[in-house]
Order: structure tokens, then C-alpha cells, then sequence
């Protein structure tokens, strides 16, 4: 019953299609070139869409300049250099970003049934991708705030960076931490807004506002993107803006460069992660001694009390030189990120404290869909598919269709 009405559903779509992009045409059709194009008949073309193949013949026009070809039927479909419609393009974009392009070829066949490889699945997902990029682009280069966002009481900029599993060809020359390397690093932002706090304080998200942006490219790069989202999102009106991540130099650069107003927190956790490493470091194997400093001292950090722990553990530095080479750098770790580790202040003003919004976007976003196993991608593939999982994790899948129509 299903292949029979779909199978109508085409044959009337191509009904439908009759008379688009032939006949007389009330223009020119121009070249690039500046040339007029001259008509040279119908040619016909087979479109796969969600209902199944539709032909239609549309006028062929090329330019006697430089001989391109132009079908004004295929641009009005928005079916340039393609044989799937935009609506087939759509299903196989979704289902190949959801899932490996394996997956996807089966989803579509069992929910659709639509018959396509999984590599066609692979080829439309990261032609899609790629075409999102370059809108994305296009919205960066600039860089105007929405005139219809409103003052926002708090927005929030946060950024890491998640490894990426990659093909041999594009690891050449890069070391990891014990050997070759075996990822590239992708970094992710994320922007968001909060209004409100529960009746206990604490923070609250506003809801569906987290948009993200990422790829595998230099801090450099990233930070025009992660300023420019921001800029999209209302920094220029936001009353109050937040930084939140790790404490990593590249991290640290960017809120310099492009938030030089804006408060910057460390991650509380990634903070309590030094504050273990630092006991450790002083007190070698006595676990018990361990366990009570850093109960300790993880309460001193609480309370945005940084400069009684370095106290206290500069009181106990090692003898050994390895363990008293790490104790130090622990030491300068605290020391010099001190005042973006003020929790009880920053509690206090009703904010977050901690970057779970984009670790989750790191698992989320990019883990789920890049991470699995036995995966390898090249830096091209991946970035397509982080663009795409960016967009549709920033509800903002329809806008790009929109855009193709405008």
C-alpha cells in the first residue's frame, strides 16, 4: 500500500513539475561571464525524492563566450548539480548526522522507504554540512547583532575542546601525549542565556536558548567563530557576560581578546580536579592524609578561598624532585587563576559555576556522532558533520532552509 501511493504521489509530482524552467522565458538568462546565453532545447532529468523518482524537462541554455551551462529549472528547485530534491536532501542530512551513514541508508529504507547507499547518505550529509559552513560563514563576516533581540540580563560564552578520532593522512607530524597521536582536537562553544534562579539561588538556563558552534581548526580561528556567535546572540546588549571553562592558556587568550569586560570563571570542577592532583603530589601514598586535605581544601575553594590552600600546601612541599615538580605546577595553576575561582562570590551574584553545559556539548554534539568505535575521519569530513550537528543542536535547521529560498 505504501510503494503504491507513493509511487501515484511521484507520478503526480511530475505533474507538477511540467513547465517549470521550459518555454519562454519574460528574461535574459545571463553568464557569469556577463555573456547571453543562448537556448539550446529540453533536456530531461530524474529527480529522487521522498515520494520516488520524478522526471521533468527543462530548457538547456549555454553561453557561447565560455561554453557554462545553465538550467534556470534546476535553480528554481534548488536542484543545481544534484539529482535529490531538497526534501530527500533534508531526510538524509538528518539521518546521517544522527548516526553512522550505515545506520542512516537502513533508517531511511525502514522509515521512509527510500533506497539509497550509504555512501550517497555520506556524501549528502557532508555537501550539506559544508554548504551550512559557508552560510555560517557569510553570517560571521558580518557580524551584526539581531535587532530584535531584547537586553539580556546574562549571557553565557562557554568553550573546550574534545579529540576527535582521525585518519592516519591527518595526523602526519603531530605527537600525543604518550606517542603518535591518534586524534586531532575539535573545539566547541556554546552560548547561553539565564534570567533566573530557583528559590534555592541557584542559576537557572533559560530554556532551549544554548546554541553551539565548533570545528577542528587553530584557537585562532575558533575565536572569530565563538565572538562571532555571541555577537549573533546579543553581546553587544547583554548586561552581564560570563565566561566559563577550563583553565587553558588558548581559553584564557580568547576571553582576553574578544571579552575583556565580561567576568571569567573556571570550571569548578576542573578546579577541584587540580586541588586532588596538588594533595597527591604533597602527600604520596598516605590516602588518608589525601583524602582530608582535599575534603579541606575543596571547601576553602567553595568559599573562593584560594590563597589558604597555597598556603597550607606550600608548608608541605616535597623533598622528591618529580612529585615537587608537579606539586609546583599545581601551585602555579592555582596561583594564577585565583580570582576566577571567587565561587562564593560568584554563587552569590546567582551564577554558574561550572562548564557542565558545554562538556555535555562535547559529548553530545561531537562524541555521540564522531566519536565510536573504529572511527576515522579526515579533518574535511568531520568538520561538515560538526557544522551539521551544530545547526540542528542550535534549532536552527530551518533557518538555513529558509535562507536557500531567500
Amino acid at each position: 500500500m505504501r510503494s503504491a501511493v507513493l509511487s501515484r504521489g511521484a507520478k503526480l509530482l511530475e505533474g507538477l513539475l511540467k513547465g517549470i524552467g521550459c518555454g519562454r522565458r519574460p528574461e535574459r538568462v545571463i553568464c557569469a561571464c556577463g555573456a547571453l546565453m543562448e537556448s539550446h532545447g529540453l533536456k530531461t532529468k530524474e529527480l529522487l525524492t521522498i515520494l520516488g523518482p520524478a522526471s521533468y524537462a527543462r530548457s538547456v541554455f549555454r553561453c557561447p563566450a565560455c561554453n557554462a551551462t545553465r538550467y534556470p529549472g534546476d535553480e528554481a528547485l534548488d536542484v543545481v548539480g544534484t539529482t535529490r530534491s531538497p526534501g530527500l536532501r533534508r531526510l538524509m542530512a538528518r539521518a546521517g548526522s544522527q548516526s553512522t551513514f550505515k545506520e542512516g541508508r537502513d533508517d531511511l529504507r525502514v522509515y521512509a522507504g527510500i533506497e539509497v547507499s550509504a555512501k550517497d547518505v555520506e556524501r549528502v550529509a557532508e555537501s550539506l554540512g559544508r554548504e551550512m559552513e559557508a552560510w555560517s560563514e557569510k553570517e560571521r563576516e558580518e557580524l551584526a547583532a539581531p535587532s530584535e533581540v531584547k537586553a539580556l540580563p546574562t549571557l553565557y560564552v562557554a568553550y573546550d575542546g574534545t579529540g576527535v578520532p582521525m585518519m592516519k593522512a591527518e595526523l602526519k607530524g603531530r605527537k600525543g601525549k604518550d606517542g603518535p597521536a591518534h586524534t586531532r582536537e575539535a573545539k566547541l562553544g556554546c552560548v547561553f542565556t539565564q534570567t533566573t534562579v530557583d528559590v534555592k539561588g541557584f542559576p537557572v538556563r533559560d530554556p532551549d536558548s544554548t546554541t553551539f558552534v565548533g570545528a577542528i581548526e587553530t584557537a585562532e580561528t575558533f575565536s572569530g567563530r565563538i565572538y562571532a556567535e555571541a555577537v549573533r546572540r546579543g553581546l553587544l546588549c547583554a548586561n552581564r557576560v560570563v565566561i566559563l571553562g577550563d583553565g587553558a592558556e588558548w581559553i584564557k587568550n580568547l576571553a582576553d581578546l574578544h571579552f575583556p569586560q565580561a567576568t571569567v570563571i573556571i570550571d569548578l570542577y576542573h578546579a577541584r580536579e587540580h586541588v586532588s592532583q596538588l594533595c597527591k603530589s604533597l602527600f604520596g601514598t598516605d590516602e588518608k592524609q589525601i583524602r582530608q586535605q582535599r575534603i579541606r581544601w575543596w571547601t576553602y575553594l567553595d568559599q573562593g578561598n584560594v590563597e589558604k590552600t597555597l598556603l597550607q600546601a606550600r608548608r608541605n612541599l616535597p623533598t622528591g624532585t618529580e612529585a615537587r615538580k608537579i606539586a609546583e605546577a599545581e601551585l602555579h595553576y592555582l596561583e594564577k587563576n585565583k580570582d576566577r575561582m571567587r565561587y562564593a562570590e560568584f554563587r552569590a551574584q546567582g551564577l554558574f559555576v561550572g562548564s557542565g553545559v558545554v562538556e555535555a556539548g562535547c559529548k553530545t554534539v561531537i562524541g555521540q556522532r564522531l566519536k565510536q568505535s573504529g572511527m576515522e575521519w579526515s579533518v574535511r569530513g568531520a568538520n561538515a558533520i560538526i557544522t551539521l550537528r551544530c545547526i540542528m543542536k542550535s534549532n536552527r535547521f530551518e533557518d538555513y532552509w529558509e535562507s536557500r529560498v531567500s
